[in-house]
Protein backbone atom coordinates (compact mmCIF):
# COMPACT_ATOMS: atom_id res chain seq x y z
CA UNK A 1 0.00 0.00 0.00
CA UNK A 2 1.02 4.01 -0.64
CA UNK A 3 1.20 5.44 2.91
CA UNK A 4 -0.06 9.07 2.65
CA UNK A 5 2.69 11.59 3.98
CA UNK A 6 0.45 13.77 6.03
CA UNK A 7 1.96 12.21 9.27
CA UNK A 8 4.86 14.06 9.77
CA UNK A 9 6.37 16.75 11.86
CA UNK A 10 4.82 19.13 14.35
CA UNK A 11 0.69 18.71 14.17
CA UNK A 12 -1.39 21.14 16.86
CA UNK A 13 -4.37 19.92 18.50
CA UNK A 14 -5.71 23.19 18.38
CA UNK A 15 -7.89 24.96 21.01
CA UNK A 16 -11.81 25.86 20.57
CA UNK A 17 -11.63 29.91 20.94
CA UNK A 18 -14.83 31.29 22.59
CA UNK A 19 -15.69 34.73 22.43
CA UNK A 20 -17.37 36.53 25.09
CA UNK A 21 -20.50 35.09 24.85
CA UNK A 22 -18.93 31.63 24.58
CA UNK A 23 -19.83 30.97 20.51
CA UNK A 24 -16.50 29.89 18.69
CA UNK A 25 -14.33 32.63 17.45
CA UNK A 26 -14.10 32.03 13.76
CA UNK A 27 -12.48 34.68 13.17
CA UNK A 28 -9.43 33.68 15.65
CA UNK A 29 -9.91 30.49 14.26
CA UNK A 30 -8.57 31.63 10.88
CA UNK A 31 -5.78 34.21 12.46
CA UNK A 32 -4.45 31.16 14.74
CA UNK A 33 -4.33 28.34 11.85
CA UNK A 34 -2.46 30.97 9.69
CA UNK A 35 -0.07 31.74 12.59
CA UNK A 36 0.54 27.77 13.17
CA UNK A 37 1.20 26.99 9.28
CA UNK A 38 3.38 30.02 9.02
CA UNK A 39 5.67 28.51 11.49
CA UNK A 40 6.16 25.42 10.55
CA UNK A 41 3.34 23.32 11.72
CA UNK A 42 2.53 20.37 9.47
CA UNK A 43 -1.12 20.28 9.83
CA UNK A 44 -4.31 21.14 12.00
CA UNK A 45 -6.32 19.00 14.61
CA UNK A 46 -9.04 20.27 15.60
CA UNK A 47 -12.08 19.16 17.74
CA UNK A 48 -10.03 16.98 19.75
CA UNK A 49 -9.96 17.32 23.47
CA UNK A 50 -7.88 19.87 23.77
CA UNK A 51 -10.09 21.28 21.63
CA UNK A 52 -13.14 20.97 24.03
CA UNK A 53 -14.68 18.74 20.90
CA UNK A 54 -17.24 17.38 23.91
CA UNK A 55 -18.50 20.40 24.46
CA UNK A 56 -19.01 21.29 20.45
CA UNK A 57 -22.05 20.72 18.76
CA UNK A 58 -22.15 18.29 15.87
CA UNK A 59 -23.05 21.77 13.77
CA UNK A 60 -20.77 23.72 15.83
CA UNK A 61 -17.39 20.83 15.13
CA UNK A 62 -18.74 20.95 10.86
CA UNK A 63 -18.51 24.82 10.70
CA UNK A 64 -15.00 24.87 12.91
CA UNK A 65 -13.85 21.89 10.57
CA UNK A 66 -14.94 23.99 7.17
CA UNK A 67 -13.38 27.06 8.58
CA UNK A 68 -9.55 25.35 9.60
CA UNK A 69 -10.03 23.73 6.06
CA UNK A 70 -10.22 27.03 4.53
CA UNK A 71 -7.55 29.04 6.52
CA UNK A 72 -5.14 26.08 5.85
CA UNK A 73 -6.05 26.77 1.86
CA UNK A 74 -4.32 23.31 0.36
CA UNK A 75 -0.90 23.91 2.52
CA UNK A 76 -1.33 21.65 5.39
CA UNK A 77 -4.41 19.16 5.60
CA UNK A 78 -6.72 19.24 8.81
CA UNK A 79 -7.05 16.43 10.73
CA UNK A 80 -10.46 16.71 12.62
CA UNK A 81 -10.75 14.66 15.72
CA UNK A 82 -13.87 12.04 15.33
CA UNK A 83 -15.22 11.47 18.82
CA UNK A 84 -19.28 11.14 19.69
CA UNK A 85 -21.26 9.46 22.15
CA UNK A 86 -22.50 7.36 19.75
CA UNK A 87 -21.03 5.30 16.74
CA UNK A 88 -23.42 6.75 14.01
CA UNK A 89 -22.76 10.68 15.15
CA UNK A 90 -19.05 9.82 15.02
CA UNK A 91 -19.28 7.89 11.37
CA UNK A 92 -21.88 11.18 10.27
CA UNK A 93 -18.99 13.83 11.34
CA UNK A 94 -16.01 11.40 9.48
CA UNK A 95 -18.06 12.03 6.48
CA UNK A 96 -18.85 15.56 6.67
CA UNK A 97 -15.19 16.15 7.83
CA UNK A 98 -14.64 14.40 4.20
CA UNK A 99 -17.25 16.47 2.65
CA UNK A 100 -15.46 19.63 4.00
CA UNK A 101 -11.91 18.83 2.29
CA UNK A 102 -10.24 17.24 5.37
CA UNK A 103 -7.32 15.44 4.62
CA UNK A 104 -7.33 12.85 7.43
CA UNK A 105 -9.09 11.67 10.28
CA UNK A 106 -8.16 11.47 13.94
CA UNK A 107 -10.38 8.66 15.61
CA UNK A 108 -10.82 8.73 19.27
CA UNK A 109 -12.65 6.24 21.54
CA UNK A 110 -16.45 6.83 21.85
CA UNK A 111 -17.01 9.61 24.92
CA UNK A 112 -18.37 8.09 28.27
CA UNK A 113 -18.10 4.65 27.38
CA UNK A 114 -15.34 2.34 28.00
CA UNK A 115 -15.90 -1.38 27.36
CA UNK A 116 -13.77 -4.65 25.66
CA UNK A 117 -11.78 -4.96 22.45
CA UNK A 118 -14.86 -6.45 20.67
CA UNK A 119 -16.88 -3.52 20.95
CA UNK A 120 -14.08 -0.50 20.86
CA UNK A 121 -13.03 -2.35 17.38
CA UNK A 122 -16.19 -2.32 16.21
CA UNK A 123 -16.67 1.49 16.87
CA UNK A 124 -13.21 2.85 15.50
CA UNK A 125 -13.36 0.32 12.69
CA UNK A 126 -17.09 1.82 11.56
CA UNK A 127 -15.35 5.58 11.82
CA UNK A 128 -12.41 4.34 9.72
CA UNK A 129 -14.33 2.58 7.21
CA UNK A 130 -17.18 5.61 6.60
CA UNK A 131 -13.98 7.36 4.25
CA UNK A 132 -11.43 7.00 2.51
CA UNK A 133 -9.48 9.10 3.90
CA UNK A 134 -6.13 8.39 5.84
CA UNK A 135 -6.88 7.83 9.24
CA UNK A 136 -4.73 8.16 13.35
CA UNK A 137 -6.33 5.98 15.90
CA UNK A 138 -5.66 8.25 19.01
CA UNK A 139 -4.64 5.86 21.84
CA UNK A 140 -4.96 7.97 24.96
CA UNK A 141 -6.04 5.64 28.11
CA UNK A 142 -5.83 7.92 31.05
CA UNK A 143 -8.44 9.95 29.18
CA UNK A 144 -10.58 7.55 27.77
CA UNK A 145 -10.20 4.35 29.94
CA UNK A 146 -9.74 2.32 26.51
CA UNK A 147 -6.45 1.27 25.71
CA UNK A 148 -5.54 -0.47 22.43
CA UNK A 149 -2.79 -2.50 22.33
CA UNK A 150 0.26 -3.23 19.38
CA UNK A 151 -1.45 -6.43 18.56
CA UNK A 152 -4.73 -4.73 18.82
CA UNK A 153 -3.46 -1.82 16.31
CA UNK A 154 -1.76 -4.16 13.96
CA UNK A 155 -5.56 -6.20 14.02
CA UNK A 156 -7.13 -3.38 12.69
CA UNK A 157 -4.86 -2.32 10.01
CA UNK A 158 -4.94 -5.66 8.57
CA UNK A 159 -8.63 -4.84 8.01
CA UNK A 160 -8.45 -1.08 7.23
CA UNK A 161 -5.73 -0.43 4.35
CA UNK A 162 -6.15 3.18 5.44
CA UNK A 163 -5.52 3.19 9.12
CA UNK A 164 -1.89 4.60 8.80
CA UNK A 165 -0.94 6.23 12.26
CA UNK A 166 -1.42 5.95 15.83
CA UNK A 167 -1.19 8.94 18.71
CA UNK A 168 0.54 7.09 21.32
CA UNK A 169 -0.97 8.82 24.66
CA UNK A 170 -0.55 6.49 27.34
CA UNK A 171 2.57 7.93 28.81
CA UNK A 172 4.87 5.17 28.38
CA UNK A 173 7.75 5.69 25.30
CA UNK A 174 7.78 1.71 25.24
CA UNK A 175 4.36 2.04 23.83
CA UNK A 176 6.10 3.53 20.84
CA UNK A 177 8.68 1.03 20.85
CA UNK A 178 6.32 -2.16 20.78
CA UNK A 179 4.36 -0.28 17.93
CA UNK A 180 7.10 0.53 15.97
CA UNK A 181 8.85 -2.84 16.29
CA UNK A 182 5.50 -5.13 14.81
CA UNK A 183 4.22 -2.57 12.43
CA UNK A 184 7.36 -1.30 10.88
CA UNK A 185 6.55 1.10 8.22
CA UNK A 186 2.74 0.02 8.14
CA UNK A 187 1.68 2.13 10.79
CA UNK A 188 3.43 5.53 11.78
CA UNK A 189 3.36 6.36 14.66
CA UNK A 190 3.18 9.83 16.97
CA UNK A 191 3.82 11.12 20.33
CA UNK A 192 0.42 12.62 22.06
CA UNK A 193 1.84 13.89 25.18
CA UNK A 194 3.69 17.07 25.36
CA UNK A 195 6.44 15.67 27.92
CA UNK A 196 7.69 12.76 26.21
CA UNK A 197 8.16 14.19 22.53
CA UNK A 198 12.12 13.44 23.17
CA UNK A 199 11.63 10.32 24.11
CA UNK A 200 8.82 9.87 21.85
CA UNK A 201 11.60 10.41 18.77
CA UNK A 202 13.89 8.07 20.26
CA UNK A 203 11.77 5.60 20.54
CA UNK A 204 10.67 5.98 16.65
CA UNK A 205 7.91 8.57 16.92
CA UNK A 206 7.76 10.30 13.26
CA UNK A 207 5.26 13.11 14.47
CA UNK A 208 4.14 14.90 17.55
CA UNK A 209 0.38 15.34 17.88
CA UNK A 210 1.17 19.04 20.17
CA UNK A 211 -0.39 21.41 22.65
CA UNK A 212 1.60 23.88 24.00
CA UNK A 213 2.06 24.52 20.27
CA UNK A 214 -0.89 26.37 20.22
CA UNK A 215 1.13 29.37 21.92
CA UNK A 216 4.42 28.27 21.49
CA UNK A 217 5.22 27.08 17.80
CA UNK A 218 8.49 28.33 16.88
CA UNK A 219 9.81 26.64 20.14
CA UNK A 220 7.84 23.24 19.57
CA UNK A 221 8.45 23.15 15.90
CA UNK A 222 12.59 23.20 16.69
CA UNK A 223 11.90 20.87 19.77
CA UNK A 224 10.65 18.26 17.61
CA UNK A 225 12.95 19.05 14.34
CA UNK A 226 16.40 18.68 16.84
CA UNK A 227 15.04 15.47 18.22
CA UNK A 228 14.66 14.38 14.75
CA UNK A 229 17.62 15.22 13.46
CA UNK A 230 19.38 13.33 17.12
CA UNK A 231 20.74 16.27 17.92
CA UNK A 232 20.18 15.46 21.64
CA UNK A 233 22.36 18.31 22.90
CA UNK A 234 20.79 21.06 21.53
CA UNK A 235 17.63 18.96 21.74
CA UNK A 236 18.01 18.48 25.67
CA UNK A 237 19.12 22.01 26.48
CA UNK A 238 15.46 23.28 24.96
CA UNK A 239 13.56 20.34 26.22
CA UNK A 240 15.03 21.18 30.12
CA UNK A 241 13.15 25.14 29.65
CA UNK A 242 10.39 23.63 27.20
CA UNK A 243 9.87 20.92 29.65
CA UNK A 244 7.92 22.94 32.64
CA UNK A 245 5.29 23.84 30.57
CA UNK A 246 5.17 20.59 28.64
CA UNK A 247 4.02 19.53 31.69
CA UNK A 248 0.66 21.21 31.85
CA UNK A 249 -0.63 19.01 28.87
CA UNK A 250 -0.35 15.98 30.68
CA UNK A 251 -2.98 17.45 33.91
CA UNK A 252 -6.80 17.40 34.51
CA UNK A 253 -7.14 21.02 33.50
CA UNK A 254 -4.98 21.12 30.52
CA UNK A 255 -7.20 22.84 28.51
CA UNK A 256 -7.82 26.09 30.65
CA UNK A 257 -3.76 25.60 31.62
CA UNK A 258 -2.61 25.59 27.53
CA UNK A 259 -5.29 28.20 26.88
CA UNK A 260 -3.56 30.40 29.46
CA UNK A 261 -0.59 30.06 27.94
CA UNK A 262 -1.49 31.43 24.68
CA UNK A 263 -3.57 34.40 26.72
CA UNK A 264 -0.11 35.15 28.24
CA UNK A 265 1.98 34.63 25.17
CA UNK A 266 -0.64 37.23 22.86
CA UNK A 267 -2.04 34.36 21.03
CA UNK A 268 -5.71 33.25 22.63
CA UNK A 269 -7.86 34.01 25.49
CA UNK A 270 -8.60 31.57 28.76
CA UNK A 271 -12.15 31.47 28.25
CA UNK A 272 -13.32 27.96 28.32
CA UNK A 273 -16.89 25.85 28.24
CA UNK A 274 -18.70 25.02 31.09
CA UNK A 275 -18.39 22.08 32.74
CA UNK A 276 -14.60 23.30 33.03
CA UNK A 277 -14.16 27.16 34.63
CA UNK A 278 -11.10 29.45 34.16
CA UNK A 279 -8.55 28.88 36.62
CA UNK A 280 -8.77 30.79 39.70
CA UNK A 281 -6.84 32.02 43.03
CA UNK A 282 -3.59 30.07 43.83
CA UNK A 283 -3.81 27.82 41.18
CA UNK A 284 -4.16 30.13 38.99
CA UNK A 285 -1.42 32.14 40.31
CA UNK A 286 0.83 29.30 40.60
CA UNK A 287 0.64 28.43 37.01
CA UNK A 288 1.16 31.85 35.92
CA UNK A 289 4.26 31.68 37.85
CA UNK A 290 5.48 29.24 35.64
CA UNK A 291 4.61 30.30 32.48
CA UNK A 292 5.81 33.73 33.01
CA UNK A 293 9.33 32.55 34.06
CA UNK A 294 9.52 30.58 31.04
CA UNK A 295 8.32 33.46 28.65
CA UNK A 296 11.00 35.59 30.35
CA UNK A 297 13.84 32.90 29.55
CA UNK A 298 12.26 32.21 26.38
CA UNK A 299 16.00 31.08 24.16
CA UNK A 300 16.35 32.74 21.15
CA UNK A 301 15.86 30.53 18.49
Amino acid sequence: MRMSTIWQGVLPAITTPFDADLAIDHDFVTRHVNWLVGHGCKGIIPCGSLGEGATLSFDEKVALIRTCVAAAAGRVPVIPGIAALSTDEAVRLARASAEAGCGGLMVLPPYVYSSDWREMKAHVGAVIAATALPCMLYNNPPAYKTDFSAAQVAELAAEHTNLEAVKESSGDSRRVTALVALLGERVRVGVGLDDMVCEGVAAGAEFWVAGTVNALPKESVAQFELAKAGRWDEARALYRWHLPLLRLDTVVKFVQLIKLIQQEAGMGHERVRAPRLELVGAEREEALATIRKALRERPVL
